[in-house]
């Protein structure tokens, strides 16, 4: 864990890229880096880039609702595989869908992901890469796991272009850079 310093930001390179991270109390002992890739398509098409090279043989890409998605969208673009995004509400459109509850770290209650029965067919028995921004305690991965369980689907692999706190010690996720924890 690091001391969070007086600017109140971190700046660290990832995928080649240097950026400057705002720091966010999440109590009166811990901050974390906040990481938002909204908007920065240059690290988003580096990141998706450097995980492809990292990443296991796969024939689907699955995200969360909603920081992973122009990740997962730029993987699929340059690998060309399919993707599918675990909604946070059910849609009109889904006929049957499953779902999972979820809490992030991130998030201040539990949140509800699903998944439509026509996107679960196309994961079943199917080698299955979970993508995420940023990796902490690892809810959300559970969470889509699950989908892609009830789903028939084989977990190739997960991945982040970020790991913070524990995360950085999993054997099971690959990523690009640790996101160290700041004591305030």
């Amino acid at each position: 864990m690091e001391k969070a310093n007086e600017s109140r930001t971190y700046t660290m390179t990832i995928a080649g890229l240097e950026r400057t991270l705002p720091l966010c109390r999440l109590n009166e002992h811990l901050s974390i880096a906040a990481f938002v890739i909204f908007g920065d398509v240059e690290l988003t098409v580096a990141s998706a880039a450097e995980l492809l090279k990292k990443a296991p043989e796969f024939d689907v890409l699955i995200t969360a609702e909603a920081k992973g998605i122009p990740l997962v969208y730029e993987m699929a673009r340059q690998s060309g595989k399919p993707y599918f995004i675990a909604r946070k509400y059910p849609k009109l459109y889904m006929s049957h869908p499953i779902s999972v509850d979820v809490r992030s770290i991130t998030t201040d209650k539990e949140q509800t992901l699903y998944l439509d029965e026509s996107e679960m067919a196309v994961i079943r028995g199917r080698r299955v890469l979970i993508v995420d921004d940023v990796i902490s305690t690892g809810e959300s991965l559970r969470a889509l796991e699950m989908l892609v369980e009830r789903s028939e689907g084989k977990i190739a692999g997960q991945c982040a272009i970020l790991a913070e706190g524990d995360a950085i010690d999993r054997k099971d996720i690959f990523y690009l850079e640790p996101l160290p924890l700041f004591e305030n």
